[in-house]
């Protein structure tokens, strides 16, 4: 199955600039969709594949920095490349700051931007990447049963397999089972990358207090 075609968002209330970015987006051969704003950006439904976005720092009324602010915790797979017609330097240490990938002056070169958007694209795959296999990884911890979510916690919090039946009223056997159990449905291979999952999962400790 092939790879789909990245997308770059671009948000500018110049339409002229949608239009000359947009052809020079599908030139290089990724898909090109153009907002004048961000609240239109904002109704367009969100897709897994990689892509960027290129905003306007000085929108009308909803700001580039706005923006960036409101998706900064739901789009973490899409960069973003902020464009401004005004050397703005406090503007352009926040967006930084706050994630940007790069923070263009216009006029800027059309290498200068698609080197941006590469750089970004490749951040947005390796988001993407990150967040189906933690998805698996969640897929997998849902498979467990609730003994079997009780014994991963503690073993994982560094008891040993009689403090862990200690713990629950249970054989210390049957702990070993558990937890052999948990091994398999979670794929982990030795003790230290089931903590490791433990740890990506947020897997609290079920230890009596």
């Amino acid at each position: 199955m092939p790879d789909p075609t990245p997308i770059v968002f671009v948000i500018d209330d110049d339409v002229s600039v949608r239009e000359s970015l947009e052809l020079l987006i599908r030139y290089e051969g990724w898909q090109a969709e153009t907002f004048a704003s961000a609240t239109e950006f904002l109704s367009r439904p969100r897709e897994c594949v990689p892509s960027c976005l290129i905003l306007d720092l000085s929108l009308p009324g909803f700001s580039g920095l706005d923006l960036q602010q409101r998706i900064a915790g739901e789009r973490t797979d899409m960069p973003i490349i902020f464009i401004t017609g005004h050397g703005d330097i406090p503007s352009s240490v926040q967006a930084m700051k706050a994630g940007a990938v790069e923070f263009l002056t216009k006029p800027f070169t059309d290498d200068t931007l698609l080197s941006a958007v590469r750089q970004a694209l490749d951040r947005s795959r390796i988001a993407l990447d990150q967040d189906a296999e933690l998805q698996k990884l969640r897929d997998c911890y849902e498979s467990l049963s609730v003994r079997e979510r009780q014994v991963m916690s503690l073993v994982v919090s560094g008891l040993l397999n009689k403090q862990v039946a200690g713990e629950l009223g249970i054989r210390e056997i049957t702990v070993k089972v558990h937890r052999g159990r948990v091994m398999e449905k979670i794929k982990a291979d030795s003790f230290a990358e089931l903590v490791e999952i433990a740890v990506r999962l947020r897997v609290t400790c079920a230890r009596k207090t």
